[in-house]
């Protein structure tokens, strides 16, 4: 695969030439595989074939291919755009045992991710991209009114779905960090993203329009933005997306979205979902809709540990024994947390950045993203007791858990706890509407009451319950461990060299 994609970059050049096409041969190769079966492989030969010859060529083992990869990047002279683009970097990180060798639907992911890159670069200054660029003076309502037409942006943004664990994030982070420093843009969690648009509105309240400027203020920081996670689940959100998404359209802005749901499954069963739905026709006019199909869950293949997963029942003492290695020498207290708009999260125990909650009080009270992502400002790790099975009594609890574990996932925090079960168990009463009319007929000795006892029959959280096994497994790896015990270390090293120049 890198061979491939060395051969596309070396091949740059030719595609300059307007008067020439690039064909390949496919040659298939029988090999075996990393999974223990033999696999097709297709190795390309390439050459480039002059004017002359194309009217020549009408074999159908001859693939035209159409599009060039765009040169632009390579020729500006400013030194950041040397890295090429996510494309090459994606290349580079395999090359040096950074990443595992992707597949191909990765690598299809990434050419959109690439065509994208090269399209911003060419149209940065019509995009506004540089945050030094003179940008037209806003004022709110009277700006609007003064417009009289709407200013999309001539690049189209790119919408990623795709299955749990197939590198969705991963992917994103890495065209991110390949763009200049200097331009207008911001990657973050939906649901962090939601909470600051409904903190914003709150400050706006009484203005004729308040998403119109919150919208101008979202794009007055980034014209480029990165939405990970991208879920509706919340009818409050629902019904500001659609307006604030025909403003920030309007005002030029280029979205970039993860998500494991289609743009038409978005808000699916969803209460009010007629009115959501021209905000689907909105995402797909303005963004390249593209799903990566692997099926590899990526997270999986990390090194599983038992070490902070503990499973089975009456393991408080031992949990807490555990929190207490946490947490070194330090004595555990109840503490505060800030969270949002004054609100405070009492924390039962807390010391050395590592917080301990039962699950009751974590995810069985009316808390949410905006709270957990509060806590994990203040804290890096989360002692968590009791993770119970969830099915139809415990419904809302296993919302907020999922929820949870997205948050943890996202800042990167570690997750030390005790449940009922393996990741996999603590969903097994979960289901879709799809899974349960799949579900094996009742006979006579099997009764109603039996057979649907505790069952959850729920859209949104059956599809969510893939993504939080997926990751509760990968949270628990070594790598992931290790990952954090590094950050750890790293950022105590930062204090301790501040505090010595101090």
């Amino acid at each position: 695969m890198r061979n491939v994609l060395r051969c596309l970059r070396q091949l740059r050049p030719a595609f300059q030439r307007r008067d020439c096409v690039l064909f390949s041969v496919n040659v298939a190769e029988e090999s075996p595989c990393h999974f223990g079966k033999s696999c097709h492989i297709h190795s390309s030969a390439y050459r480039v074939v002059g004017p002359s010859e194309t009217n020549f060529v009408k074999n159908d083992s001859f693939v035209a291919i159409t599009r060039a990869l765009s040169t632009d990047a390579a020729k500006l002279t400013n030194t950041e755009t040397t890295k090429a683009g996510p494309l090459v970097e994606y290349e580079r990180r395999i090359a040096n045992g950074e990443l595992v060798e992707g597949d191909a639907c990765q690598v299809d992911t990434l050419s959109e991710l690439q065509r994208l890159y090269d399209e911003l670069v060419e149209s940065a200054d019509v995009c506004q991209l540089d945050r030094n660029s003179e940008k037209p003076v806003r004022s709110g309502w009277l700006w609007s009114r003064l417009l009289s037409h709407p200013s999309y942006s001539p690049v189209k943004g790119l919408y990623l779905f795709g299955g749990v664990g197939t590198g969705k994030t991963m992917l994103m982070d890495l065209f991110f960090d390949q763009l200049p420093s200097n331009w207008r843009k911001k990657r973050i969690h939906f649901h962090d993203f939601m909470l600051n648009v409904h903190s914003m509105l709150q400050k706006h309240k009484g203005l004729s329009d308040p998403l119109d400027v919150v919208a101008g203020e979202i794009s007055d920081d980034a014209i480029l933005l990165c939405l990970d996670e991208f879920m509706v689940t919340d009818v409050a959100d629902a019904l500001v997306l659609n307006r604030l998404f025909r403003h920030l359209f309007n005002k030029g802005i280029i979205l970039v979205a993860t998500s494991n749901r289609a743009p038409d499954k978005l808000y699916e069963g969803g209460l009010q979902r007629d009115l959501f739905l021209p905000f689907i026709a909105a995402l797909k006019e303005r963004c390249v809709v593209h799903e990566i199909g692997s099926s590899v869950d990526y997270r999986k293949m990390t090194s599983g540990e038992q070490g902070f997963y503990l499973v089975g029942g009456d393991l408080s003492g031992f949990l807490k024994q555990k929190f207490q290695q946490l947490i070194g020498e330090g004595t555990p207290t109840p503490q505060e947390v800030e969270v949002v708009m004054g609100r405070k999260l009492q924390v039962p125990l807390g010391a050395n950045g590592c917080a301990y909650f039962p699950f009751e009080e974590l995810c069985d009270r009316p808390l949410g993203a905006a709270d957990y992502f509060g806590l994990f400002k203040k804290f890096h790790t989360l002692a968590l007791e009791g993770i119970p099975i969830f099915g139809l009594h415990n419904k809302s609890a296993a919302h907020r858990f999922v929820t949870l574990v997205d948050v943890i996932y996202e800042n990167k925090a570690r997750l030390l706890c005790s449940a009922e079960g393996t990741p996999q168990d603590l969903f097994e009463k979960i289901v879709t509407i799809s899974e349960a009319k799949n579900m094996a007929p009742r006979t006579s000795s099997r009764s109603r009451k039996n057979d649907d006892s505790n069952l959850c029959v729920d859209n949104e959280l059956g599809f969510a319950k893939d993504r939080t096994i997926s990751r509760l497994t990968e949270i628990n790896s070594r790598e992931y461990l290790e990952h954090h015990a590094a950050m750890l270390s790293e950022k105590k090293e930062r204090m301790d060299q501040n505090a010595i120049e101090a």
